[in-house]
């Protein structure tokens, strides 16, 4: 590849683009699926069989756990994983993408379950799911990527509160009630019927708590859960233990598929929908998109966004029409699957077949599972979804970027994930606009990604001899959500990985947390391929944010230096040293 001086015009050279639009065109609604099986061997058959099993192991105990705390029957999370798990794996743009019911829908399905019941949370999915399709086939899955860093912990954090506030009843074995809904009303009642507690209930959650995250050092093929769940049910069913089963509040779980049905829903209540039907869409969307990418960098492949979003509104469609709940891809199990060999999506429709075999066969046993460990489950769920060192790291960098964070965090917890959105992102952009604002140059915002300037410029890339195996980019002007996807998405372009790679920022005057987070990921699939990351040009006020974040100490002093002569110097030194 030739020599590189500007993001701007790899970004927009003629033939690339022509390229780019040849490919987008033809290929993007086609399913990850079809073009996986091209080529599709036995052995990586097996490799899918087995990650196909052990994902659907996993996803059992959670599928059933998922549901009863969003306030509706075990066997709709099992549904849900069967068909929207089948449809998503089938019709997705990812190649290893696992989904079915989440930890993020809880608090929204509760809700609309409390004030519209199971009618209502049935359409309020079917209208999320017809807003998912419109938004893939209006190529708006490019989009969601520029939902800034903060506002995504946030909210993420702000659900994990609530996923463990909702659990306290069932860990602690509460004798009351309904759990009310807000926030403070659930610790209200709580607190009141505190002298209730059953110290078998806690025992056995203290112990899944401890079984779930122990196991996993030991074996990620087993899930911890799974061993939690056989070990609390057989202890309760031997010892005749008094604690609340999913048998004895919610019956016997059914096992036969159920046929398709849709509930009446008066024109007024559907009117009300709407807005819990946009947030379970774009809840659905930005988990969905947030695992693809973190699957991309397990396995280096590139997911196809807006086929993904298509995928999963068909999956929000019939999901509910089969008894089941909102559904999107969940990180964990995808995670899970990469980890075991799986590689194309036949390892998600296999974990959908296996649910369903256990359904069939061992569904009724599934009665004697405690609640207790159940919410042992969740808990641990709800800590792993926190990303409490994220939320201290932002807190730490900048006052906007902080800002953006409570206010999502608190706006989640104790109004409306709704409104916790919409605010965060009409926030993001004000105090987006107000930095703009301060800078002084306003050219710098028309040319981000672009060195207009070169030709006059003496320290221009160009002017300088840069070594065979050494890639250099440059970023110009403030590096904040916008210009850090396209920063992220034009590092594709390399064909091959070159031994040394400079960022050159001496015209970035700021970053946000977003940039950071991008330069981090670019750091780290540097490190994979073994390429060496240099920067070049730092300014004082973006090496202190860098500091901050503890991305100074990764990269290495050495690699971070003043000016663009000695950068090179130092690309050389490494490819002497090589």
């Amino acid at each position: 590849m030739s020599e590189i001086t500007s993001l701007y015009d790899i970004y927009h050279a003629p033939i690339l683009h022509e390229v780019h639009s040849f490919v987008f065109s033809h290929f993007m609604f086609v399913p990850k699926l079809f073009v996986t099986l091209k080529g599709y061997t036995k052995k990586q058959f097996i490799a899918d069989l087995i990650a196909g099993i052990v994902v659907g192991i996993v996803a059992l105990p959670l599928a059933i756990a998922f549901a009863i705390a969003s306030g509706v029957s075990p066997e709709k999370g099992l549904y849900t994983a069967i068909f929207a798990g089948f449809i998503i794996s089938a019709l997705g743009g990812s190649r290893v993408q696992i989904g079915g019911p989440t930890g993020a829908f809880i608090v929204i399905v509760y809700g609309i379950v409390q004030k519209y019941g199971v009618d209502g949370l049935t359409m309020a999915t079917l209208i999320a799911g017809v807003m998912l399709v419109i938004m893939g086939f209006a190529r708006l899955g490019s989009v969601i990527k520029f939902i800034p860093y903060p506002l995504i912990v946030g909210f993420t954090g702000g659900i994990a509160l609530i996923i463990l506030s909702s659990q306290v009843k069932d860990f602690m074995g509460i004798n009351m009630g309904t759990v009310p809904a807000d926030f403070v009303g659930k610790w209200t009642s709580y607190f009141q019927h505190f002298n209730s507690v059953n110290w078998y209930a806690i025992v056995i959650s203290v112990a899944t708590i401890f079984i779930t995250i122990g196991f996993s050092k030991i074996t990620h093929r087993i899930p911890g859960s799974l061993i939690a769940i056989l070990l609390s049910t057989v202890v309760v069913a031997m010892l005749k233990l008094p604690v609340e089963t999913i048998g004895s509040r919610f019956g016997s779980i059914p096992s036969t598929l159920p046929a398709p049905h849709i509930g009446l829903i008066n024109w007024s209540t559907l009117q009300n929908l709407i807005r819990p039907a946009f947030t379970i869409a774009m809840l659905g969307a930005i988990e969905s998109l947030l695992s693809a990418v973190v699957a991309d960098g397990m396995i280096g492949g590139n997911h196809k966004s807006n086929m993904e979003l298509v995928a999963q509104g068909v999956a929000n469609i019939v999901s509910p029409i089969f008894g089941g709940i909102p559904a999107t891809g969940a990180i964990a199990r995808t995670a899970t699957n990469i980890k075991n060999g799986g590689r194309t999506p036949v390892a998600g429709i296999i974990h959908a077949l296996t649910l369903l075999t256990i359904m069939v066969l061992v569904g009724k046993w599934a009665t004697l599972i405690p609640l207790s460990c159940l919410a042992g489950i969740l808990v641990v769920v709800a800590y792993n979804m926190s990303e409490w060192r994220s939320f201290v790291s932002i807190l730490k960098t900048s006052r906007s970027d902080a800002v953006i964070l409570a206010a999502t965090f608190i706006l989640t917890v104790f109004v409306d994930l709704t409104v916790a959105i919409e605010v965060g992102m009409v926030l993001a952009a004000f105090l987006f606009m107000r930095q703009m604002t301060q800078i002084s140059n306003v050219d710098v915002v028309t040319r981000e990604l672009n060195d207009m300037s070169e030709p006059d410029d003496p320290k221009a890339i160009s002017k300088y001899k840069v070594p065979k195996g050494v890639e250099v980019f440059e970023i110009n002007g403030p590096f904040f959500f916008g210009a850090a996807y396209k920063f992220k998405d034009s590092m594709r372009f390399i064909e091959t990985a070159p031994k040394v790679l400079i960022i050159r920022m001496r015209y970035v005057p700021v970053i946000d947390a977003t940039g950071l987070h991008t330069l981090e990921l670019v750091f780290k699939e540097a490190e994979r391929m073994g390429t060496t990351f240099i920067i070049s040009g730092i300014q004082p006020e973006v090496f202190k944010e860098l500091e901050k974040s503890h991305l100074i100490d990764k990269i290495g002093k050495k690699n971070i230096l003043t000016v663009i002569e000695d950068a090179l110097k130092r690309a050389e030194q490494i490819l002497a040293e090589r």
